[in-house]
């Protein structure tokens, strides 16, 4: 078996022969034994002669199992030029093995510095795993096995038919609408009113629904099972409709904005922990007043500040808020409009970094304040961006914070370069909108611009709306049911859609492998059976009037109940008191004094029964003590022996029976 014919970077090679022999670097492989030692020329002798032929032995050896007889003299003379030449001439044969005939194989074999005889008769009968070892002797990467033009093709005929266009079809870039979760929908009942605000925590574990019927509902993807049911309802509002929820970036907490001038802060499970103050709202100058004196229109948290939060209200002012002191605002933004007077802003936000805050106002113009500087003056301002006297209802950043997209109630969607904020970049028309609260977003790959639709007169259905925001072009639409669309929340974690509507449902969108957990958590859980406890409830029924026989005592409550059985000795089984004194009571088993002798003698035999009358027993004794008399009839027989009884009258009656004159009053 042929072995490669290289030596390793530790030699220098002469390009021709008769000049220097090639020398040993430093950091070179060393010697073998003793075959790299040098001898002196001088030194003879049977040593001499034996080491010679023990260094012969170990070349032989060393030739045998690397290919070349060693290092210092004896290594073999390599030509760099001819070695690289040869190479060369080995990769263009290489390249074009690939794509041809095995004859190509055999060609390349026989570029290399050895080549051996493709026949099996020059090979002397060998294996086919001794030709896999020649061909190992070639350098550079395997030769791939050539597939011929017939193979190819039953290869392709054993699959299906449509496999070839599968196959081009997976080449072709995906197109930004193969993102969009729609295989699977989910519909959640938050009443019969429209939902106006929704909110998903940025882990995308909960969700929160607001609507005009002024109720909060929290869902728990984790807790629910497929019936969807919410695990919190509450009104913190009270009678004010929900205009919009949002979680902070940590989603430890709930931006609750409604129709009074107050907003709140609830924690996850929906209890309260800040609510801003309410401005003195007969003062004039805003800037004086420490909260919003009119209602709420909108409000948002800040992306990077956890506990800072904006808000906007029917007072013209935008005002930044903190959690830690709810009774004060942070700052002051005070739109204006082109004659200087107040107007109204109806929307605001932040961009993705918190830098810039933007508000969309009811004269129809965006304004928007450096969030690093005062808020004097305008950073950016944009005049007449929408139809003066409607309202626009969303204002949204791109996620690369160049492009901006708003959505007014003059049924338009417009498309902005913060770059060159003078003219929009495409506006879409014809995009009718019923509410206020109608949102904007864009994708989380930036590639499209997605908007709600209202249901016209004559409609059936609304949609969801998807724009390229590279073409400008209407890209794709989801029907969404028999009501106005009014909320969209497309989450980047979860990618999967969240859509609210007039009639009081929140449907999701997912797809069944481009989107993880969410909605995918609940709709596989089966509900569990409750256990049941039956309890017999009597009803009482009130005759006044009737016989005692059939009157039916009054319920009664379970305290009285208990305290009337505690009172019968049989039913609260309370046992004999033991007998201290007279008669009744429980006998003690054991014990040796005098008083429970007696009590055992004597007591127990002159036992009253419970039903006799105290004073016939006294009674019975009244003759006998009459003619024996004993104890007071004897003591007074002799002093006074007619016995004299109180009399019936009063002391002062006088012997005829008529009353005595009245003493004087002293």
């Amino acid at each position: 078996m042929n072995r490669p014919k290289f030596s390793f970077g530790a030699i220098k090679f002469s390009p021709a022969e008769g000049k220097s022999e090639p020398k040993e670097e430093s950091g070179s492989f060393g010697s073998f034994g003793s075959f790299g030692k040098k001898q002196s020329k001088n030194q003879k002798g049977p040593v001499a002669i034996e080491s010679e032929a023990t260094e012969d032995e170990e070349l032989k050896r060393v030739e045998s199992t690397m290919g070349f007889s060693g290092f210092g003299k004896s290594a073999k003379q390599f030509d760099l030029n001819e070695m690289i030449e040869t190479a060369r001439k080995t990769a263009k044969e290489r390249t074009v093995s690939t794509t041809v005939d095995t004859s190509i194989k055999e060609l390349s074999i026989a570029g290399s510095s050895k080549q051996p005889d493709p026949t099996p008769s020059a090979k002397g009968g060998k294996s086919d795993e001794e030709d896999d070892d020649e061909d190992d002797d070639l350098i550079g990467p395997p030769v791939p096995k050539p597939v011929s033009e017939g193979d190819s093709k039953t290869k392709l005929s054993s699959k299906d038919p449509d496999a070839g266009e599968d196959d081009l079809s997976d080449e072709e870039p995906e197109k930004p609408t193969d993102k969009i979760p729609q295989s699977h929908e989910v519909a959640l009942t938050h009443g019969s009113k429209a939902v106006i605000a929704l909110g998903v925590d940025p882990s995308g574990a909960r969700l929160a629904s607001g609507s005009v019927d002024y109720e909060v509902r929290f869902w728990d993807f984790a807790g629910m099972d497929s019936t969807l049911q919410s695990f919190r309802t509450l009104m913190p509002c009270e009678n004010h409709p929900i205009k919009a929820l949002q979680y902070s970036s940590t989603g430890d907490s709930l931006l609750v904005i409604s129709g009074t001038a107050q907003a709140k802060v609830m924690d996850r499970d929906g209890f309260e922990v800040a609510e801003c103050v309410k401005g003195d709202q007969y003062i004039n100058d805003m800037s004086r007043t420490k909260g919003h004196t009119a209602a709420l229109n909108s409000g948002c948290w800040h992306p990077k500040i956890r506990n800072e939060f904006l808000t906007c209200a029917q007072d013209s002012t935008c005002r930044l808020w903190e959690i830690e002191k709810p009774k004060q605002h942070k700052a002051l933004m005070k739109p204006r409009s082109a004659n200087g007077l107040k107007t109204v802003p109806t929307t605001c936000t932040y961009n993705r970094d918190g830098n810039l805050i933007a508000c969309a106002c009811q004269d129809g113009s965006i304004q928007m304040w450096d969030h690093r500087k005062a808020f004097v003056n305008t950073a950016k301002l944009l005049r007449d961006a929408h139809q003066k006297g409607t309202d626009t209802s969303c204002v949204a950043f791109s996620y690369l914070g160049h492009s901006l997209a708003s959505r007014g109630c003059d049924n338009t969607l417009k498309i902005w370069d913060l770059r060159q904020f003078r003219k929009p970049l495409h506006v879409f028309e014809d995009l009718f909108s019923r509410y206020e609260s109608t949102d904007c977003m864009f994708s989380p790959d930036d590639a499209l611009i997605l908007t709600g639709e209202s249901v016209l007169k004559g409609q059936s259905t609304g949609r969801l709306l998807f724009f390229d925001a590279k073409t400008f072009e209407k890209s794709h639409e989801i029907e969404v049911g028999d009501s106005h669309v009014i909320r969209s929340v497309w989450h980047p974690k979860l990618n999967q859609l969240f859509v609210s509507c007039g009639n009081g449902i929140v449907k999701i969108y997912y797809d069944q492998n481009k989107s993880m957990r969410g909605a995918k958590l609940c709709v596989i859980k089966t509900r569990r059976k409750q256990k049941q406890m039956e309890a017999m409830v009597t009803q009482h029924i009130l005759t006044p009037h009737a016989l005692p026989l059939f009157r039916q005592d009054r319920a009664k409550t379970t305290r009285k109940i208990m305290e009337k059985a505690r009172q019968d000795p049989v039913k609260s089984h309370r046992p004999d008191l033991p007998i201290k004194s007279g008669q009744g009571g429980r006998v003690a088993s054991s014990g040796s004094t005098l008083s429970s002798y007696v009590i055992r003698t004597m007591g127990l035999s002159k036992r009253v029964e419970d039903d006799q009358d105290p004073r016939e027993a006294i009674l019975k004794y009244a003759k006998d003590a009459a003619e024996n008399p004993y104890w007071i009839s004897p003591a007074y027989a002799k002093t006074q022996p007619k016995t004299i009884f109180q009399g019936t009258g009063n002391d002062d009656d006088t012997e005829g029976g008529e009353p005595s004159a009245k003493k004087p009053k002293v």
